[in-house]
């Protein structure tokens, strides 16, 4: 089953479950995090001494001996302590700041590898299920939200526990009396902070749902805003993003509004444990069973005994927010692909190209078969087109070739062997493919022809640009081959592009070549100088072509013509004229006007 807000499937996770995975990725910095939570505890003892050392100096003040000097002595050694206090625990605070940051930047860092990765080793379904936006937003975002929480939260949770703990002893230790009436408050906190949990969780989960939402819509968009503009769906999509806009400001207001709720009700504990600790602590007072300056230093302890309880609110909203991004996070980590390496799959070191298709089915969709006992053979080197109307299965086949997807029955065979005995990427390695449309990353044509592959030299690029005849308009182009390429390449035309993707084909030496659709959308004379490139790439290896524009496979050894996913007939261009079948309809049909 999949979520309708991840695209994915639902996966639940327990808060141990996520916890237990959170401090795995903690594992390698257990030395850091131990030096941390030493200086803390030192640092929380130092803090801890500063409410006591005020008590003390009001006590000093208001029990004044005769003798002034001896007051001021005793103020100063206090005093002294006191800036040697705050002194050692701003210098541990640094320090385990410091070090906290540099081990948490370095969690995080692992954790976009970690994901990026898997995303990478994911199959094309998986793509075509998860809109490419709420993917960046969980590798990006996601991530970034649990920052806070292993560089700030983590720490300090621990810290504040520590704070409570030891302020609720001193406080024991002052006056255990005093200490017990507060502690009758602390099963309303108790109360309180489970309700909070409770809905904070829900709350960040929608938060986190809606923001991947809107990202992933904004992503589809900003990219299609052409066709929007094309055809005036401006105001539509202006109101379809208004609703999503509304869906999470709605969420945000929800999750400020039960932090707004949890905040003001700590404070009134707060002040209703004030109210005891001054009624029954000014008691003691005139009693003369309890001095001004304890009482004072009561007051502060009970002060930062809250302050600690509210940051722990502020910092369980961000556990909470980071719960959310990591099971977000974690549902891509625990979607496994479907097209794997099986076990013992070999590697090959080189291959004729020798391709056999024996009684294939194959369906996208159960039972929905696309392909259906299908059988064909292409020898080395042999170059073969497959055309026929749309769905008829010819880009389905290429797509088996490559094992973007798995076939159901019958096998697939390279060089004779099973090619799901071979590994995906070495598979891989052996095929170039040339599409319709040719995605161009930002950078120049030197790095998307070779794709950042650093044994490949500028020589060798020029060697392929040439062969493929690109090397004419780019020789062209101000810097030549290090011509900025704008988004998706967007600065050269349709053509141009297709030329360039033959270089990129052409200079990683593929033993086989695949091009869908690669002529369409291509002007006449931009057409030609295509044709000529293919005849020349025919040369290299064994090449695969699906193409509507007959007139760019008539040179080709064999066509296979499909239709409704089963081959209907075979043979070269002259012989499928003279059979007058189902090709002599098409080229007709292409024709007739010429």
């Amino acid at each position: 089953m999949y979520d309708i807000d991840t695209d994915q499937r639902q996966y639940t996770y327990s808060d141990k479950d996520i916890i237990k995975r959170l401090l795995s990725y903690a594992n390698p910095y257990v030395g850091a995090f131990v030096l941390t939570f030493t200086l803390m505890i030192f640092a929380v003892g130092f803090q801890l001494l500063e409410p006591f050392l005020i008590g003390r100096s009001v006590d000093v003040i208001s029990e004044a001996p005769a003798d002034f000097g001896e007051v001021i002595s005793r103020l100063s050694i206090i005093l002294t302590v006191f800036v040697l206090s705050v002194i050692a625990a701003a210098v541990l605070e640094y320090l385990q700041t410091m070090i906290l940051q540099k081990a948490g930047q370095s969690i995080i860092y692992n954790m976009r590898e970690v994901a990026f990765t898997h995303v990478e080793r994911q199959d094309i379904e998986y793509f075509n299920k998860v809109p490419t936006g709420k993917l960046v937003t969980r590798v990006a975002n996601d991530t970034n939200k649990l920052n806070e929480m292993y560089t700030d939260v983590l720490v300090n949770v621990f810290r504040n526990l520590f704070m409570v703990v030891g302020i609720a002893s001193a406080m024991f230790i002052l006056n255990a009396r005093l200490a017990g009436m507060v502690m009758i408050i602390m099963p309303f906190i108790v109360l309180f902070s489970f309700i909070f949990r409770r809905f904070a969780r829900i709350a960040y989960r929608r938060v986190r749902a809606n923001t991947s939402w809107i990202n992933g819509f904004l992503s589809e968009h900003l990219s299609g805003m052409k066709v929007v503009q094309i055809f005036n769906k401006e105001q539509d999509k202006h109101e379809e993003f208004d609703e999503r806009n509304t869906a999470l400001k709605r969420s945000e207001l929800r999750q400020l509004l039960v932090f707004a709720i949890y905040r003001p009700t700590m404070y009134m504990l707060f002040m209703t444990a004030t109210i005891i600790i001054f009624y029954f602590g000014g008691m003691q007072v005139i009693a003369g069973t309890l001095t001004v300056g304890t009482l004072v230093a009561f007051y502060n302890y009970l002060r930062r005994f809250f302050e600690p309880i509210q940051q722990l609110a502020e910092q369980f909203n961000v556990i909470q927010e980071a719960f959310a991004s990591s099971e977000r996070i974690f549902a891509i980590l625990d979607e496994q692909p479907t097209v794997l390496d099986q076990p013992g799959a070999i590697e090959l070191e080189d291959v004729k190209g020798e391709i056999e298709f024996r009684n294939v089915w194959f369906a996208y969709k159960e039972d929905e078969w696309v392909l259906k006992d299908v059988s064909f053979k292409v020898e080395a080197g042999e170059s073969v087109a497959l055309v026929g109307a749309t769905g008829a299965g010819k880009t389905t086949i290429l797509r088996l070739l490559t094992r973007d997807y798995d076939i159901q029955h019958g096998e697939i065979l390279l060089d004779g062997i099973n090619i799901r005995q071979i590994k995906i990427a070495n598979l891989r390695s052996f095929i170039g493919q040339m599409m319709q449309d040719v995605f161009m990353f930002s950078g120049t044509i030197l790095s998307n022809i070779t794709l950042r592959e650093d044994s490949l030299t500028e020589e060798d690029v020029r060697q392929a640009a040439r062969y493929v005849n690109a090397h004419r308009f780019i020789e062209k182009e101000p810097n030549g081959y290090y011509e900025p390429v704008r988004e998706r390449g967007n600065n050269f035309s349709a053509g141009q592009r297709q030329l360039i993707s033959f270089a990129r084909t052409l200079v990683h030496n593929p033993r086989i070549m695949i091009l869908d659709e690669a002529t369409a959308n291509i002007d006449t004379e931009t057409e030609e100088i295509i044709q000529e490139s293919l005849k020349k790439m025919m040369n290299i290896g064994t090449m695969l072509i699906v193409a509507h524009r007959l007139s760019t496979i008539q040179h080709v050894d064999n066509i296979i013509v499909m239709q409704h996913g089963e081959i209907i007939e075979q043979g070269d261009h002259q012989e499928l004229l003279r059979q007058r079948g189902h090709y002599y309809t098409l080229y007709k049909l292409q024709y007739e006007d010429q």
